[in-house]
């Protein structure tokens, strides 16, 4: 990695992302809450994410970030995107989200089977995390793009891309 290029990484938050997968290849999603957030405000879609805590290994924090969204305990990941992916806040959050430190979220993104038909997914606030999401289903990898918010669909056409040979 340049200099130029560390720098740059500096400005985004170092997030994770985790694609939850069925025994049929659809990909879990959540509904963002209707309420003004960091994002804007708007029903939109997306896959379990979040941020890395301080030293946290990027896989161990998709595992937990997909429990904290979703309760899931029973996923593995079997794949993880190829680099890092990146995008930038539209322009009127910057300087706003996240307390105003971060231009947008560098993402490490990762593949997952539930592996227990019978789990129950549970989107509720927990005791450690204020529910995030207000509704949840399986998607196609092909309608994620059209469900996330405008800003992130780059990374979403990326993602899918990696794990398309994971849908059936």
């Amino acid at each position: 990695m340049t200099e130029q290029s560390a720098k740059a990484d500096r400005l985004y938050r170092p997030c994770v992302g985790i694609m939850l997968l069925n025994d049929r290849g659809l990909v879990w999603i959540g509904r963002r809450t209707d309420i003004d957030n960091d994002e804007g405000s708007g029903l939109w879609w997306q896959m379990p994410q979040g941020g890395i805590d301080e030293n946290e290994d990027p896989a161990a924090a998709a595992l937990r970030e997909l429990y904290e969204e979703t309760s899931v305990r029973s996923a593995r990941i079997i794949a993880e995107a190829p680099g890092w992916q990146r995008y930038d806040l539209p322009a009127h959050l910057i300087g706003i989200a996240w307390g105003g430190r971060w231009r947008g979220q560098r993402q490490k993104w990762y593949a997952a089977p539930i592996e227990r038909k019978d789990e129950v997914i549970d989107i509720s606030a927990s005791s450690c995390h204020k529910a995030e999401l207000d509704d949840c289903r399986w998607a196609g990898m092909d309608e994620l793009e059209s469900v996330i918010v405008t800003f992130k669909r780059a990374v979403y056409r990326d993602v899918v891309e990696a794990f398309r040979h994971f849908a059936q």
